[in-house]
């Protein structure tokens, strides 16, 4: 058999796109989620269909526990949509349409989409359901800016390897060699028009001008071609504005509470640090001293203690999972590009206001 080409691209039909972002709208703060359908045709995964997932609500008891090995559980929202999205396929496939799980979606709101929810649902559909499964995310707060953004990615195997076996541990994670950067593999995503939209799009009538044209100087001017000059679009006052974008405001605002979470992270494995080597030195000490009486009991020819009793009257401290910790740096990330993109055109309009500010800085 021939080897699986690897993926490297995602084809979004436009009317799934359009069916994302009504859903994502309509939900909206509220996280919208559902289910791709479509074919995997040489590398290139084709997103021909999509349906919405129904609300539902996991207590709070079942939600995952990071304490436990990862293969042992997955998410309850996608185990939950499991027997919907098999029943929703099945009507499909009946009708001769797409019927092939390529993946889910779900809505952001500012980027904030790297979250253990997401991670554990696309663990389970490249686990459970397909491994050549996608999730994209739409961001309703940044199309709605008239920016379009759609985002498709996979889990990496390393992580795969890594949350399955949930070794999230210091020690674990330097043997590996896992980062933050290594958890998502982001896919190009390009949307794509059937061939009947296409010629539809192209035979619009241009709107008819509004004043009457002039007529031509000559005849080798009326063969030549229409007289007619094209519309030239109105200036937009808007983007002279210096007033800063509200959504960089925004943006700033998730990262100073991004970093804050950071340092809440770092704060609580510095405190198991501190634990740890309080127990260690306690522990140290309780050795020595049972090495001194077994010495002094050799001397009285008397039977030893056993040395390693210290095993059942200390107990080490558990170091927490440094999963959270690598998602949180990964969202700092996303919002640090993010904010990089909104600066990048507020600085450049005020260079270009600078010499007319400030006359005396403008040869500077």
């Amino acid at each position: 058999m021939e080897k699986e080409a690897p993926l490297t691209a995602v084809q979004v039909e436009a009317l799934v796109v359009m069916k994302i972002i009504k859903h994502s709208s309509q939900s909206f703060p509220t996280v919208a989620t559902g289910s791709l359908v479509g074919l995997d045709v040489e590398g290139t995964l084709e997103i021909t269909n999509t349906f919405p997932f129904p609300v539902v609500e996991v207590p709070p008891e079942s939600h995952f526990d990071t304490t436990t090995p990862n293969a042992a559980a997955a998410a309850p929202r996608a185990k939950a949509n499991t027997v919907y999205q098999a029943e929703m396929i099945r009507m499909l496939r009946e009708v001769n349409i797409d019927a092939q799980n390529v993946g889910w979606y779900t809505s952001a709101n500012m980027g904030n989409f790297i979250n253990l929810n997401v991670i554990e649902n696309q663990f389970f559909y490249q686990k459970e359901l397909n491994e050549r499964t996608v999730a994209l995310v739409h961001d309703v707060s940044r199309s709605a800016q008239g920016s379009l953004s759609f985002r498709a990615f996979r889990l990496s195997p390393q992580f795969m390897t890594a949350f399955k076996e949930n070794k999230f541990t210091s020690e674990q994670l330097q043997k590996s060699g896992l980062r933050y950067q290594d958890i998502l593999v982001e896919l190009p995503v390009k949307i794509h028009n059937s061939h009947l939209l296409t010629s539809f799009l192209h035979q619009l009538p241009s709107p008819l001008p509004l004043e009457p044209l002039d007529l031509p100087p000559s005849l080798s001017a009326l063969k030549n071609g229409p007289t007619a000059q094209p519309n030239v679009l109105s200036p937009n006052f808007d983007n002279l504005s210096l007033s800063i974008d509200p959504f960089l405001e925004k943006n700033c605002d998730l990262l100073l509470d991004a970093i804050e979470t950071h340092h809440s992270e770092n704060n609580n494995f510095q405190y198991y640090q501190r634990s740890l080597a309080r127990e260690q030195q306690k522990i140290a000490a309780w050795q020595a001293k049972r090495k001194a009486e077994n010495a002094s009991r050799a001397t009285l020819k008397q039977a030893p203690l056993p040395e390693d009793e210290w095993q059942r009257l200390f107990k080490l401290p558990q170091e927490p999972s440094r999963l959270e910790s690598m998602l949180n740096t990964r969202q700092v990330e996303q919002y640090s590009r993010q904010i990089d993109g909104f600066v990048s055109s507020t600085t450049g309009k005020m260079f270009a206001v600078k010499g007319n500010l400030l006359p005396g800085e403008a040869n500077e």
